[in-house]
């Protein structure tokens, strides 16, 4: 069993807190799908939002899947000018037999421009 990091985005439509939460969620659970992770074996979750985004917070909408007993922490990303707009992430550490060549970061709608290296 090793621990390892689950990195994940996804752009939001707007500032809305439905759309915050609906995002969030999706994220979630397409990060938790495509690397097939038991939330028991989820350690934490770090979220970051833009700083245009600030109608809720993401960890919320992880408590409402059932995240209760995982510890979660909510930050802005920086302001780099020029940045993409409206973009939600995560950084999941979870403890998983998989090698690291084997982890799947999950990038969603706009937000896969973001790492185009990566197979969606």
């Amino acid at each position: 069993m090793a621990v390892r990091a689950v990195r994940g985005a996804i752009q939001v439509d707007a500032n809305e807190r439905d759309d915050i939460l609906q995002g969030t969620s999706e994220l979630v659970t397409e990060v938790l799908a495509r690397n097939e992770i038991d939330p028991a074996d989820l350690i934490s979750i770090v979220f970051t939002a833009t700083p245009d985004l600030d109608a809720d917070f993401p960890a919320y909408a992880a408590r409402l899947l059932g995240l209760v007993d995982v510890p979660l922490l909510c930050t802005t990303e920086i302001a780099v000018p020029g940045a993409m707009p409206r973009v939600l992430r995560l950084m999941a550490h979870v403890e998983t037999t998989r090698p690291r060549a084997e982890i799947r970061h999950v990038y969603l709608r706009g937000a896969a421009a973001l790492r185009t290296d990566l197979p969606q």
